[in-house]
This record gives C-alpha cells, sequence and structure tokens, in this order.
C-alpha cells in the first residue's frame, strides 16, 4: 500500500525547565524566557514540563496553588501572544470545589486556553497532593488534531489513557512531565528506554501518532521525592522511532527544537479497530 505524503511539519520546542520548589515566580520567568527562545527559533509549539510552577508535589502547592484562570495560567498566556505561539505547560490548579489537580493547559497563539486536562493516572505518593482527573480531550487545530496527558498517564499500566486519546483522532499526544530517578543515576544508566521510549513507540506505530514530553531539571527539595533529581531525556517520538531527545542531566535546562511530520490519520471509529487487526493487534486487548 501506497504510503500518503506528510501533511506538513510541525516546529516544536521541547523546554527542559529548571523548576525550582516553591518558587513560582522564578520558575515561571524562566518559562518565559524559554517561550520566547522557542518563537524565535520559529517554533510553532513550545511544550514545558508538569506543575512547572511550585514543582512536583512540592508542599507549598498545597497552599498556595492558583486556579486557573489566574495568574500564574495569565502570564503564560500572555507570552504565547507576546510570541504568537502554542504552549502547553503544566501548572498546579486550585479548583473551585477547594481541591488541587495536576493540571495541563494548551494555548493558542492569541493567549487563549484551548484545553485543559488534569492527570488521571496518579502515582500514590501524589494522592494526597492532587485530586485525579476526570475528563480526556482532543482539540482541532491548524497544526493538527492536539491531545494532552501528563507523565505518569503514559505508564505501560495506564497506556489506555493514550490508546483513547488516539481514538478520538490525536495525530499529536503532548505530555508535560517530571521524570525523576535516584541521586545517583547518570546518563551512562538511561532507565528510560522501557519506561518511556515503549510505551511512546508503542502509541506511534500502532495509530501513527506523535508523542512529544518535555520533562523538568533539577534537583528535588520537599515533598516525598527529596533529595532526588529530574533529569531531562524529553523525547519526541513518532511511528519512525525517536526523532528528538533531551539531555539526559540535572543540569540540562535547554530547548531541543524537534521538526516532525503531521501524521497521517484518516480512520475513525471502528476504522481503528480495523487498522489495529490489521497490524496484528488482537481485539481482545483492545483498550
Amino acid at each position: 500500500m501506497a504510503v500518503p505524503p506528510p501533511l506538513g511539519t510541525i516546529r516544536i520546542g521541547l523546554g527542559q525547565l529548571l523548576v525550582e520548589g516553591g518558587e513560582p515566580a522564578r520558575n515561571l520567568a524562566r518559562a518565559a524566557e524559554l517561550i520566547a527562545q522557542a518563537a524565535a527559533q520559529q517554533c510553532d509549539l513550545v511544550l514545558l514540563p508538569e506543575t512547572l510552577d511550585f514543582a512536583w508535589t512540592h508542599p507549598s502547592a498545597l497552599y498556595e496553588a492558583q486556579p486557573i484562570p489566574g495568574p500564574f495560567s495569565d502570564q503564560l498566556c500572555q507570552a504565547a501572544a507576546q510570541h504568537g505561539i502554542y504552549v502547553c505547560a503544566g501548572l498546579t490548579e486550585r479548583a473551585t470545589d477547594g481541591r488541587n489537580y495536576n493540571a495541563a493547559l494548551f494555548i493558542d497563539p492569541q493567549g487563549n486556553i484551548l484545553l485543559k486536562y488534569h492527570k488521571i493516572n496518579l502515582l500514590t505518593i501524589e494522592l494526597p497532593f492532587y485530586a485525579v482527573g476526570q475528563t480526556l480531550n482532543v482539540v482541532d487545530t491548524p497544526l493538527g488534531k492536539i491531545g494532552v496527558n501528563i507523565c505518569a498517564d503514559n505508564y505501560l499500566d495506564s497506556l489506555a489513557i493514550g490508546h483513547t486519546l488516539a481514538r478520538m483522532g490525536a495525530e499529536f499526544i503532548l505530555a508535560p512531565a517530571s521524570w525523576t530517578v535516584d541521586y545517583s543515576l547518570t546518563e551512562e544508566h538511561d532507565p528510560y528506554q522501557e519506561k518511556w521510549v515503549k510505551p511512546f513507540s508503542i502509541l506511534a506505530q500502532l495509530y501513527n501518532v506523535v508523542v512529544v514530553s518535555t520533562t523538568s531539571v533539577g534537583y528535588i527539595v520537599g515533598g516525598p521525592y527529596e533529595g532526588k533529581k529530574s533529569v531531562g531525556c524529553s523525547l519526541a517520538v513518532d511511528a519512525h522511532g525517536v526523532q528528538a531527545r533531551g539531555t539526559f542531566n540535572e543540569f540540562a535546562s535547554e530547548l531541543v527544537v524537534a521538526t516532525l511530520n503531521r501524521p497521517h490519520r484518516p480512520e475513525r471509529g471502528t476504522q481503528i479497530g480495523e487498522m489495529l487487526l490489521r497490524k496484528g493487534y488482537p481485539a481482545d486487548q483492545f483498550p
């Protein structure tokens, strides 16, 4: 069967960001700098890490988290509008019901929030900090159909979340993340092949989607993972393999620019199941 030509390309900036626990002003200022840098490098979209305001599971978020829309999301929206770029980023949200959520926003170049998502697959240690999300969404944009999830939503045991976004028509799945390891692990002990490259590749190859995830960097202070570190290794994976990778290092605050083909995804509804069967995916394992 002839492979259709690409629908076009998209330039995504993977913004590995130094995130300091309990320092939202400094973290948001650095986020704005990366947004400006991505725009200067002609990126269409910049992806920033999970909970970049307070850092993942930092205790200060329990008392200081802000609503969305609110002062922190407004800063990201203003930066998106100032530089004319799509922004996807993670924040902590204090919802109207009084609960906190591990949230991700997708913002258009006019500064409008197109999508807000709450993380579903919370780690056990996250449960005292965030409530479980209850919705999934995909939005249509000139860049393609965009779905959003967060970090551990892409674990192998929760990959049904990515399967569902793909069945909803997502061409790109964006995942703000905060990937953590023990302080003693270095670049020579890369643990991410099985943990991240494998699940991303499963989705990419089954559905012809592009999965992009960006993580924070830096040592973790405060909270249950104090003393561990976030090490980068952001990834962009399509059906052909890993197309971009951030530096695996706790000091690697950087912008990695990936030029990615927009995938051709004509199947809808039950046509997706038929496609999976043609690829040898067992019907009794359909998500």
